[in-house]
This record gives structure tokens, sequence and C-alpha cells, in this order.
């Protein structure tokens, strides 16, 4: 399993679409907090020290940035005939799975890192210097890696589902935005026996709002791994399919 993580790593570190992927990323969260002017976003212009704007930012931008990662998973291993030879292999199908949803959430914490340029940033433009609520953004950084997390497994199970890189992109994009605001807003259209409520705490936005704010409630915790969980399984279902 190990070997099969660091093959999943390398490849995408050794292409020049990772590199793109994660400059993006950065890029984009970069010009909304620090250079355009007018944005909601911008940092200089909220007059606080803090980083809010890289947890309200980056689920639209994870939203692409994810099913990048993901969609060649098992896409590009059905397109070349090798998920038979993988199948084949000493490693479970739950194995097989696990390495590749570490390698695309290890990836996104990659991604993640320099990130922390932008906490320093704020910490010294602090008055005075680190005056800033460093428990709350550390909060507000587990809630993004569990929504990282959640959408690598959305992203991985998109994967299992074609050997079309570009089908699983999209596939994969949908059901972030579906999951993440789709089940919200359908709250506004279903009224009926308190299914309303449901759809809200089902969709992810509702907790993750919560712990962006750097609250961690353990039912947000469950609920990032009951998600995650979730599409291990309906990839675990669509890998042993081929089986029958």
């Amino acid at each position: 399993m190990i070997a099969l993580l660091r093959k999943e790593i390398n490849i995408f570190l050794g292409s020049l679409i990772g590199y793109i992927v994660i400059a993006v990323f950065l890029l984009a969260t970069g010009l909304f907090m620090w250079v355009f002017e007018g944005s909601e976003f911008n940092v200089f212009e909220s007059g606080y020290a803090n980083i809010d704007s890289l947890f309200v930012l980056a689920p639209w931008v994870f939203m692409f940035l994810v099913p990048a990662i993901t969609m060649r998973s098992f896409a590009e291993e059905k397109k070349s005939g090798t998920i038979e030879l993988l199948l084949t292999q000493p490693i479970s199908d739950t194995g097989i799975i696990f390495a590749k949803y570490m390698a695309g959430l290890i990836l996104v914490i990659i991604s993640l890192l320099p990130t922390l340029i932008y906490f320093l940033t704020v910490y010294y433009l602090a008055s005075p210097v680190g005056n800033i609520d460093i428990g709350s953004i550390m909060g507000s950084y587990i809630g993004l890696l569990m929504l990282a997390s959640g959408f690598v497994a959305i992203g991985i199970f998109a994967s299992s589902l074609t050997d079309n890189q570009v089908i699983a992109f999209i596939v994969a994009m949908f059901l972030c935005f579906f999951w993440h605001f789709g089940l919200e807003n359908m709250k506004t259209i279903v009224r009926f026996g308190g299914l309303d409520s449901i759809l809200l705490q089902l969709g992810i936005n509702s907790h993750y709002s919560s712990m962006s704010r750097g609250v961690i409630d353990s039912r947000d915790v469950i609920y990032f791994f009951s998600l995650t969980g979730f599409f291990f399984l309906l990839t675990r279902f669509m890998l042993e399919k081929r089986k029958w």
C-alpha cells in the first residue's frame, strides 16, 4: 500500500499539471486576498488581522482543485488497462482505495502549506504583532482539512465511475458542488415533514461554516468522517462490481 501511495504522489508531482493545479490554487486565493482592491476578501481592506477570507474562498477553489487531483486515480488505470493488474496484486480493494485517497489528501495538504505565509503575514501586520486569534485560525485549518477529506473521497469515487479523466473531473466537480451547496439550497424548495432540516444537515456547508470559524464541534467532525466513509464504500462497491 505504501508503494502505491508513493507511486500516486510521484506521478502527480512528476507531471506539469500537478504544479499547475497547485499554482492555480495559490494564485486564485492570493489575488483575491492581497491584490484585488475593492474585494470583500482583501485582507488590507478588511481592517482586521485575520485570514478568514482564505476559508471562505477555499471551498470554491477546492471544487476545481480536488477533482483535478483525483480525476486520474482510477480513470487512468481503467483506460490503460492496469486496473486489472492492480486488482490482482496482494493488496485489498480497501487498501487500494485508501492509498489513492491518502495520496489525494496529501497533495491537497501540500497545496495548503504555502498558505501558512498568509498566516505569518497577518501575524506581523497585527497591532501589536501577534495580536491574532491563533487558536481560531488553527481550528479553521482543521475544518479546511475536513472539507478536503470529503472532497477527495468524492473525487476518488467519481474517478471509479469512468475511464475518461475529463468526465471524472466534471462528475467530481458537480458532486462537490451539489453536496456543498445544492443540498442546502434544496431546503428552500422542499418543506415537508422537517425534510428541509435534514437536507441542511446532510449538506457540507452548514458543517464547514461552523468549523471555518474555528469552532470544532464533534458533530461536524463525525459528519465529515461519515461523508468520507460513505463515498469510500461507494468506491469499493464500484471496484467489486468489476469482479461480478
